[in-house]
């Protein structure tokens, strides 16, 4: 018997959710409509900061190819808010959360908590919480706390668990995920 919480997610399934993004999306991006002629898979990026009042929605990569402008906007959207320090975000933690994103199958965009964090944030938040590492995946552009509205943490983390791409730690107090594209782990609850 099948468990019908949780969805059947295989790798054919997660490909699929990145195929069927439309291309009908490509216009709004200057650039990207040659990229996208013919084209059959689009990956992107949704995402609101309410720490900054930002909003970011970008196709980051087009048959194969990432698109090193749409990454350059990812890299700032996630920085450091608190003093505006910019790191290069792994791109496998996007595609993480972009094959994620995709498999809840949601319209609305990711809020974003935390993505970057400089070493004086990180050392700042761990002296007021024993949840955060020392050496964090953050600090390295490699992790994102992240919730979305119309999800629970629960359904979020169980998508992003069936990709079997990195971290995932279920906050369900504080109403986020963390993703990272560490080895693939789960904690929480």
């Amino acid at each position: 018997m099948q468990d019908a919480s949780r969805p059947n997610l295989t790798r054919r399934a997660i490909l699929g959710a990145f195929a069927a993004t439309a291309i009908s999306a490509a216009p709004f991006f200057p650039g990207v409509t040659a990229y996208a002629r013919g084209s059959g898979d689009i990956r992107r990026l949704h995402f609101y900061s309410g720490r900054t009042g930002e909003s970011m929605n970008v196709i980051y990569w087009i048959d194969g190819t990432y698109i090193p402008e749409s990454l350059g906007e990812i890299n700032h959207f996630f920085r450091d808010w608190r003093n505006n320090a910019v790191h290069n975000i792994d791109a496998r933690t996007v595609d993480f959360l972009a094959a994620t994103h995709s498999m809840l199958r949601v319209n609305e965009p990711y809020m974003l908590l935390s993505g970057y964090r400089s070493p004086q944030t990180n050392a700042m938040l761990r002296a007021r919480s024993r949840n955060v590492a020392q050496n964090s995946l953050h600090l390295h552009g490699q992790a994102a706390d992240v919730r979305l509205r119309s999800r629970s943490v629960r359904q979020i983390a169980q998508a992003a668990q069936a990709c079997n791409a990195g971290g995932v730690g279920r906050y369900s107090r504080s109403d986020f995920v963390h993703f990272d594209c560490g080895a693939v782990r789960s904690w929480g609850s």
